[in-house]
């Protein structure tokens, strides 16, 4: 079965925005302050610890618009913190149960049709690999399937 690799967003576009780049829309992150409710950093793959300062912004995973280039809330810590590094294992953040939807897309940004389901946390790394086994599929996003946020990009190893 296809080895997986789960990507977190690189420090250069998230080091912009920490420093007041403006996110996909064109604004300013919003700054708030942590209730300790389970907000994710994707950057660093780490919840927001209570009383602590995050983003909220805009972001949209591609390089160019086009009919699929979603854009979506994300969060980030307000303050540098360190990119989680590559792995083949699910974020802690996200094992403790609900479900995420991980939808394919081909080398040309263009989503695979046959390649997207809402999943359990248990079951993310079994589907992922198995969708990644497909040819056509180039990578895949994985999102919250309550908001459609994007939580990170999943890639062969």
């Amino acid at each position: 079965m296809t080895e997986i690799g789960f990507r977190a967003l690189e420090t250069d576009a998230v080091r912009a925005l920490q420093r007041g780049g403006d996110d996909a829309y064109g604004n300013p992150p919003q700054r708030l302050v942590s209730d300790g409710s389970g907000i994710p950093c994707r950057h660093c793959l780490q919840p927001v610890r209570d009383g602590d300062p995050f983003l909220v912004l805009a972001h949209r995973p591609f390089d160019a618009p086009q009919p699929y280039a979603e854009t979506g809330p994300i969060f980030l810590h307000a303050e540098e913190c360190e990119r989680a590094s590559d792995t083949d294992d699910l974020a802690p953040m996200f094992r403790f149960g609900g479900s995420y939807i991980l939808r394919g897309y081909r080398s040309d940004d263009w989503i695979d049709y046959a390649t997207a389901e809402v999943v359990e946390a248990a079951n993310i790394v079994k589907t992922a690999r198995a969708m990644l086994d497909r040819a056509e599929v180039a990578y895949l996003h994985m999102r919250s399937s309550r908001f459609n946020c994007y939580q990170a990009r999943i890639e062969r190893a």
